[in-house]
């Protein structure tokens, strides 16, 4: 019987949801409650010992074990990690580090045609890199046996993961096995019981073939490949891949390469004599949509999210148009508390000192406790607050429809000084090089220094809603006039604009000599930060209010179209999907590899990034 979610074992795995069926148990996605304020997740690997036998039942067991003490010893990208193996009754559990992702058999089985041959290359060199680690492990080499494409993982960077070790084992020359692996991807040596590191040439072999021609093996006559040529089933493949795995395929093992690290120089070489070499970094990971991807949690609040959360101390702080400002446990989505204000709240919150500044259409700025939720001071002004405050140099920096930037001093709750701008400040001030920047709703982008006088300013055609990002001595911003701007930090000179299809209000976000921002043209552009070139687009289904967010080596951005989009970043291609029942309009955060974005569909979602 299968564990149901909620369980816990030894007081400290919360058990999620079933991820994988096997023969003799199921794996699970479950919660480390040994990090309390963070989730960390596992994958819980369960063996069910209900042999009659009482050899039977000591041998499953010692196999079971054998698997923990070799993943104990291997320490490798492409291999998980183990953090944990014990025993309750009659069950057996391993505790390994959870890829998020998906096995290759499934790839294969849910792609409507032939896997482009860059994928299937680029994982290939990777399993010949993980087999090669395997093959000179010290003191004894290890032999996989069990190579085929439902023990690869393909995880949400596009990398392989090698799971179930159940049978690998150990290499002693001249010592015979038992008669053991998968049908149709095992050698004819193996099925003698005399696996080498050959073997597992074969059975990589042998998953390449399946990924290419989507003919699956355990189907056909053993042993039987040279009567499926690869090129007759699948004529996109290169004549160069194809001789590859009909060498790994050779009946008689010294027909082979004689090593993983002969066979991953041979597809290095017939990927840069075809040309394919160049393409793999980019078209490596596997699409998955919302019908595929399941939020950790979601939380319902009374009314439309339209900020951005927070997170601090194990809570994600996020503002509604409810009028309520809640703190929301990472961990499981409940509610921690809620504060509650007299108007809408649409700006995203800051932390300082153990207090959560938020702005709210109440036109007053909140200072509430973190751990209580309750309100500590207030500071008024004269018209909603829809921005963002920033925390900086003993000062809390926020605008004001009533045309003002706001300095107001955190030890006093008084300001300090006041900037009367053109018109409403809804731009969250960017404070960097001993100034602050920041637009308002007339075009006009301002440079203060910290006593509040202005240093220079620039004007824009039309509003200026987008937060603006300060660095490497440029200061970049985006307008409702189609253009994100660069000028110079200390004087204001224009260095470049770009032009987009439509305004927009969404944020630059700077990473890597990169500026990545969404527009209401429904595209979210990357652009070189020095040279205005655009380096790629991806187009939504409406436009993108939602301001892009960097983490690792992918972007996460929201779109009116009600879709938080996952692209990798340097080429922009798409990861995943998820799709909500409203637009999203504030940006996500994603903390510790869970993303965490609202909907005006009133739901804050918690997701694997």
């Amino acid at each position: 019987m299968q564990l149901k979610g909620g369980a816990t074992l030894v007081n400290r795995y919360v058990i999620q949801e079933v991820i994988g069926v096997g023969g003799m148990g199921s794996v699970y996605r479950a919660r480390d409650l040994h990090f309390p304020t963070v989730v960390k997740l596992v994958a819980v690997k369960e063996m069910i010992n209900q042999a009659p036998d009482l050899l039977v039942r000591k041998t499953i067991v010692q196999n079971f074990e054998r698997e923990a003490n070799i993943l104990a010893t291997l320490n490798h990208p492409s291999i998980p990690r183990i953090y944990d193996y014990f025993s309750v009754e009659n069950r057996s559990y391993l505790v390994l580090e959870f890829i998020n992702g998906k096995d290759l058999e499934a790839i294969i089985n849910e792609s409507p045609g032939f896997l482009r041959e860059e994928q299937v290359l680029g994982w290939a060199i990777e399993l010949c890199d993980v087999l090669s680690f395997l093959h000179t492990h010290k003191p004894d080499p290890i032999i996989f046996r069990d190579m085929k494409p439902s023990n690869v993982m393909i995880n949400q960077q596009g990398h392989v993961i090698l799971v179930d070790f159940g049978i690998a084992k150990p290499f002693q020359s001249g010592q015979k096995g038992t008669m053991i692996g998968t049908e149709g991807y095992s050698p004819p040596e193996q099925y003698r019981g005399e696996a080498t590191q050959l073997a597992d040439i074969y059975a990589l072999g042998a998953t390449l073939h399946h990924a290419l021609s989507r003919r699956d093996p355990r189907l056909e006559p053993p042993f039987s490949f040279g009567e499926r040529p690869l090129r007759k089933i699948n004529p996109a493949v290169t004549i160069e891949l194809e001789t590859v795995v009909n060498t790994a395929l050779q009946y008689n093992p010294q027909d082979r390469f004689q090593s993983a690290e002969a066979m991953k120089e041979a597809l290095i070489a017939a990927g840069r004599k075809t040309g394919i070499l160049n393409r793999i970094h980019l078209n490596t990971a596997p699409v998955q949509t919302a019908s595929e991807i399941k939020p950790l949690w979601t939380f319902q609040c009374e009314d439309e999210i339209r900020g951005s959360p927070l997170y601090h101390g194990g809570a994600v702080l996020i503002g509604s148009y409810d009028h309520n400002l809640y703190s929301i446990s990472a961990a499981d989505g409940k509610m921690r508390w809620k504060y509650a204000t007299e108007g809408g709240i649409v700006g995203k919150p800051a932390v300082y000192e153990g207090d959560i500044f938020v702005g709210s259409e109440d036109q007053r700025l909140h200072v509430v406790d973190a751990r209580s939720g309750k309100l500590n001071w207030t500071y008024y002004t004269e018209g909603r607050v829809r921005g963002s405050p920033r925390i900086a140099e003993g000062h809390a920096f926020i605008g004001s429809d009533d045309h003002r930037l706001h300095a107001v001093n955190l030890i006093s709750t008084r300001a300090s000084w006041r900037f009367e701008a053109a018109a409403p400040v809804r731009s969250m001030p960017f404070i960097a090089n001993e100034m602050v920047y920041f637009g308002c709703e007339t075009g006009e982008f301002y440079a203060l220094d910290f006593r509040g006088e202005i240093k220079w300013h620039f004007k824009a055609k039309r509003n200026i809603t987008s937060s603006p990002w300060a660095v490497e001595g440029f200061v970049y911003f985006a307008s409702l006039d189609s253009h994100l701007y660069a000028l110079d930090a200390r004087s204001g000179w224009l260095i470049w604009r770009f032009r987009m299809g439509k305004g927009t209000i969404s944020s630059p976000y700077f990473s890597d000599g990169m500026l990545f921002i969404g527009s209401a043209d429904g595209h979210i552009y990357a652009i070189d930060a020095r040279t205005s070139k655009e380096i790629w687009r991806f187009k939504t289904d409406h436009q993108v209010s939602s301001s892009p967010v960097i983490y690792k080596d992918a972007l996460y951005c929201g779109s009116a179209d009600g879709n938080i989009y996952c692209l990798e970043y340097r080429s922009g291609r798409l990861r995943w999907k998820f799709s909500t029942k409203g637009a999203i309009t504030g940006a996500p955060l994603v903390y510790d590899d869970i993303v965490y974005v609202g909907s005006t569909d009133r739901l804050l979602y918690a997701l694997l990034a």
